[in-house]
C-alpha cells in the first residue's frame, strides 16, 4: 500500500496541526482482500475445543499418543507417580547429593516446625509430626526437584487466628486440635480437587500485589506477636491486628522480664547476623539454615544448666516420644463447627498451594525444568489429606527450606525422605531434649523466618508500573495490619476483583492514524507522527464486546464522533466512515451482536456509514448467524486490514466527490 499526502505546509507549527487532522490530496493504492469466514463446526466439536483450550492447554495426553497398551500403562503409572519416573535413573552421585541435603534443611525444618507449630497456637509436637509424613507423600507424588515441604508461617498464623476467634485453644484444647485436623483435611480436599479439575486458575485471583501486600503485613503482625515470647509476657491478646497487640504490649509492662529480654535480643541478633552473612555469600548458606538449630540447642543448654525457667524464662516443656500417631477419628465432620473448619480449609488452602506453586516453579525455573502445576496441587492436597489423619495441620512448599536444600545441592525429591527420616529419628529418640527449649529462641526464629516476606523493591516496582496494583497491595497491608489476617486478604481479593471487572465494563477505545508514507495505522496519541484521513474516524477496540460494556462502548463511539466534529468543525470535512477495528475483540454475545446494529443505525440516521475491519472468527460467526446483520457483512463494510479499508472507501469517496464537483 502507498500513501502520500500532498499538501502545501506553510508555518511549521500551523500546518503541523492540519497534518494530523486534514489533508486533502490523498492518493491510496493497495490490493483489496476478503475477509474468510471461518470453517463450520458443530456445537458439540466447539464445546470440546473449549474444554480443552480452557482445562487442558498443555495436552497432558500428547504423550500417549502412537503408544503400546503397556507403554499407555507405564507412562500412565509415571504421570500420578513422578517418583517411578525419575527413580530409574537414579544412582549413588543423586544420593550423596540429596543426604547432604536432607541432613541440611532437617537442621532448619525441626525448630521451624516447633515454631510454627506454636504460631498456629497447636502443641509443639504437632510442627514435628507435619515434617514427617507430608514430605514422605510428596516425594512420591510431586513433580518438583527442589521443593521442601513442612509448615509455613502464613498458613500457620491464617490457622490459628481464624480457629481461635471462635474456639479457644487454652479452653478447649481438644476441639481446637480436632478443627486443626479437620481444617487440614479440607484443604487438602480442595487442592486435590482443583487439580484433577484441572481448575488451578482459581488460585490467580491472588494477584501478586494482593500476595506482596498480605505477607508484608502478616510478617508484621506475626513479628509482633512474638513480642509476648521475646518480653517474657503471659498474658496476651489472641487477636491479630496492630492496635490489640501493641495494647497488650504496653497495658503489660509489669510482666516484662529482663532476663527473657537479654537472652531474646542475644539469639535474635545471632539469627538475624547468620541470615545477613548468607544473603551477602550464597556459599555460605550453610549459616543461616543451621543457625536455628544451633540456637535452639545452645539456648536449651543455658537454661538446663543455669535453671533459668526459675527465673521468669518459660519454656516448651515435656514432649512426648513417638511417631505421628492416627487422627482419622478426631475429623470433626459434624456439628456446629464444621462450616468454620471448611472456611479455615479453604482460606489456609488456596493460601499454602499459591505458595507451594509459586516457589516450586521458581527453582524449576532456575534449574530448566517443569513443573506441572495441576500434578502439584494433587500432590500437595494428597499430603494433606493423609496428614490430617497422621496428626499433621497445612503443610506445603516453603521457600526458605527449597533455598536451602538447591543451595545444599539437592537434585531430587529424596532429599524431602532424608529429611523426614531425620524428623522421625528425633521423633524416636531425641524429645527429651527439647524440655528445656526456652519460647523466646522459637519467637526469634520465626521472627528470623518471617522477616523476609517483607519485599520492598517488589513493592516499589507494583508503584512504578502500575498504581492501581499498588492501591490493591496497600489495601492487603493495611488490611492485615489493622482489621485480621483473613479480612485483609478478603479485601485485597475483593480490590482485584473490581480492577478486573473494571477493566471489563470499561475497555479501551483507541483512535487510529496513519504512518506516513506506509499503510500502518496507530494510535494516534502515541506516535505524534500519525495523521487522520479526512472524512474517516478510525477505531480500535480492546477487548470483549458484552452485557457487561456495550452500552458503554455506544456511549463511548458517540463521544468520539462528537470530539471528531467539533475538531473537523472549521473544514469541510464531514465525517462520512466509522472504522472499528476488532483485531482485540477477542468474542461477543448476543448484547454484542445488538451494540453493532444499534450503532449501524443510528450512524445511518447521521449520513455515516459504519466498516469492521479484521473481526475474529468467533465474532464474525456469531454476527453470520443473528438475524437483521447482512448489512453490517457486506463487502464494503468489512475489511482485512484498516489498509485495505482506507483503501478501497477514500477511492469511493473520492469518485464521489469528482462525480459532485
Amino acid at each position: 500500500m502507498e500513501i502520500k499526502f500532498d499538501e502545501d505546509l506553510g508555518g511549521s507549527h500551523d500546518n503541523d496541526r492540519r497534518r494530523r487532522h486534514h489533508n486533502p490530496h490523498v492518493s491510496i493504492d493497495m490490493e483489496i482482500h476478503k475477509v474468510e469466514t471461518p470453517p463450520k463446526t458443530s456445537s458439540l466439536q466447539k464445546l470440546k475445543d473449549w474444554f480443552k483450550e480452557t482445562l487442558f492447554p498443555d495436552d497432558p495426553l500428547r504423550q500417549f499418543k502412537g503408544q503400546s497398551c503397556k507403554q499407555k500403562w507405564l507412562l500412565g503409572f509415571q504421570y500420578i507417580f513422578p517418583i517411578l519416573q525419575w527413580g530409574s535413573h537414579y544412582n549413588l552421585n543423586l544420593l550423596k547429593c540429596d543426604v547432604v541435603a536432607g541432613l541440611t534443611i532437617a537442621s532448619l525444618a525441626i525448630p521451624q516446625g516447633i515454631s510454627y507449630a506454636k504460631l498456629a497456637t497447636l502443641p509443639p509436637i504437632v510442627g514435628l509430626y507435619s515434617s514427617f509424613v507430608p514430605p514422605l507423600v510428596y516425594a512420591v507424588l510431586g513433580s518438583s526437584r527442589h521443593l521442601s515441604v513442612g509448615p509455613v508461617s502464613i498458613a500457620s498464623l491464617l490457622m490459628g487466628s481464624m480457629l481461635s476467634q471462635e474456639v479457644s485453644p487454652t479452653q478447649d484444647p481438644l476441639l481446637f486440635l480436632q478443627l486443626a485436623f479437620t481444617s487440614t483435611f479440607f484443604a487438602g480436599i480442595f487442592q486435590a480437587s482443583l487439580g484433577i479439575l484441572r481448575l488451578g486458575f482459581i488460585i490467580d485471583f491472588l494477584s501478586k500485589a494482593t500476595l506482596i501486600g498480605f505477607m508484608a503485613g502478616a510478617a508484621i503482625i506475626v513479628s509482633l506477636q512474638q513480642l509476648k515470647s521475646l518480653l517474657g509476657i503471659t498474658h496476651f491478646t489472641k487477636e491479630m491486628s496492630l492496635v490489640p497487640v501493641m495494647t497488650s504490649v504496653f497495658h503489660n509492662t509489669k510482666e516484662w522480664s529482663w532476663q527473657t529480654i537479654l537472652m531474646g535480643i542475644c539469639f535474635l541478633v545471632f539469627l538475624l547476623g547468620a541470615k545477613y552473612i548468607s544473603n551477602k555469600k550464597p556459599k555460605l548458606f550453610w549459616i543461616s539454615a543451621g543457625a536455628p538449630l544451633i540456637s535452639v540447642v545452645l539456648s536449651t543448654i543455658i537454661v538446663f544448666v543455669s535453671k533459668a525457667q526459675n527465673h521468669h524464662i518459660s519454656v516448651i516443656g515435656k514432649l512426648d516420644e513417638g511417631l505421628n500417631p492416627p487422627s482419622w477419628n478426631m475429623l470433626h465432620l459434624h456439628g456446629s463447627h464444621v462450616d468454620l473448619a471448611m472456611k479455615t480449609g479453604l482460606v489456609t488452602g488456596i493460601i499454602s498451594l499459591t505458595e507451594g506453586i509459586a516457589v516450586g516453579r521458581t527453582f524449576a525455573a532456575l534449574k530448566n525444568y517443569q513443573v506441572d502445576g495441576n500434578k502439584e496441587m494433587i500432590a500437595i492436597g494428597v499430603m494433606n489429606i493423609v496428614g490430617s489423619t497422621t496428626s499433621c495441620y497445612v503443610t506445603t512448599g516453603a521457600f526458605s527450606r527449597s533455598a536451602v536444600n538447591n543451595n545444599a545441592g539437592g537434585k531430587t525429591a529424596v532429599s524431602n525422605i532424608v529429611m523426614a527420616l531425620t524428623v522421625m529419628v528425633t521423633l524416636l529418640f531425641l524429645m527429651p531434649l527439647f524440655r528445656y527449649t526456652p519460647n523466646l529462641v522459637l519467637g526469634a526464629i520465626i521472627v528470623t523466618a518471617v522477616i523476609g516476606l517483607i519485599d520492598i523493591p517488589a513493592a516499589y516496582q507494583i508503584w512504578k508500573v502500575d498504581k492501581f496494583d499498588f492501591v490493591v497491595l496497600l489495601f492487603a497491608f493495611f488490611g492485615v495490619i489493622f482489621v485480621s489476617v483473613q479480612e485483609g486478604l478478603a479485601l485485597a481479593v475483593g480490590v482485584s476483583i473490581f480492577k478486573m471487572v473494571l477493566q471489563m465494563t470499561r475497555p479501551k477505545t483507541m483512535m487510529l492514524g496513519n504512518i506516513p508514507g506506509t499503510d500502518i495505522f496507530r494510535n494516534k496519541y502515541q506516535y505524534k507522527d500519525v495523521v487522520s484521513i479526512p472524512g474517516f474516524l478510525i477505531l480500535s477496540i480492546q477487548g470483549p464486546i458484552g452485557f457487561a460494556n456495550s452500552n458503554y462502548l455506544s456511549e463511548r463511539i458517540m463521544r468520539w464522533i462528537l470530539d471528531y466534529e467539533e475538531e473537523e468543525a472549521n473544514t469541510n470535512s464531514d465525517l462520512r466512515y466509522v472504522i472499528l477495528e476488532l483485531a482485540a475483540v477477542s468474542a461477543i454475545d448476543t448484547s454484542g451482536v445488538t451494540f453493532f446494529q444499534e450503532l449501524k443505525r443510528v450512524l445511518g440516521k447521521k449520513g455515516v456509514e459504519l466498516v469492521l475491519v479484521n473481526p475474529v472468527g468467533e465474532v464474525l460467526e456469531k454476527l453470520q448467524k443473528a438475524d437483521g446483520t447482512d448489512d453490517l457483512l457486506q463487502r464494503n463494510n468489512l475489511y482485512l486490514t484498516v489498509g485495505e479499508a482506507v483503501s478501497s472507501l477514500y477511492s469511493s469517496l473520492k469518485v464521489v466527490s469528482t462525480n459532485h464537483g
